[in-house]
């Protein structure tokens, strides 16, 4: 059921929309959002977000988050990850087709694009270097 460090980092690597969640007050839950990240295994991870946004504000306090991801097909698997900010970074044009490639069919990736940044208003990124880590697939159930 435990997945290898391979396989975990692999499993996280795909295009699944993670649940992003940090501690934004110490007397409430986490702040727990949907987001688009990007992975390649043995590197950081890195979200876009707004710099103004509740998120961006929450994970620089708090100078950590978590994102956990999970399909339900062919089997139930996730992967839970949480870590430090270990730096923010200017977004670009290349980042944000960069990501919106990952999660969208070719064909509406420039309409995307142009979309985001005529109207989302500006972004960064936030990177993290995964620390802690529980996956599992229940495949066997």
């Amino acid at each position: 059921m435990t997945l290898s460090s391979e396989e975990r980092e692999e499993f996280l690597a795909e295009p699944h929309t993670g649940a992003l969640s940090v501690v934004e007050r110490p007397d409430r839950a986490p702040l727990t959002v949907p987001i688009w990240y990007q992975y390649t295994p043995g590197g950081e991870l890195w979200v876009r977000t707004g710099p103004d946004s509740r998120k961006a504000r929450a994970m620089l306090s708090a100078g950590r988050f978590s994102l956990m991801v999970q399909r339900t097909q062919p089997s139930v698997r996730y992967v839970w990850v949480e870590g430090p900010v270990t730096r923010t970074s200017p977004d670009s044009p290349e980042r944000s087709w960069e990501m919106a490639a990952r999660y969208l069919p070719e064909e509406k990736v420039a309409a995307f694009v142009e979309y985001d940044r005529a109207h989302l208003g500006e972004h960064f990124l936030v990177h993290m270097r995964p620390e802690h880590w529980v996956a599992a697939d229940l495949g066997a159930f």
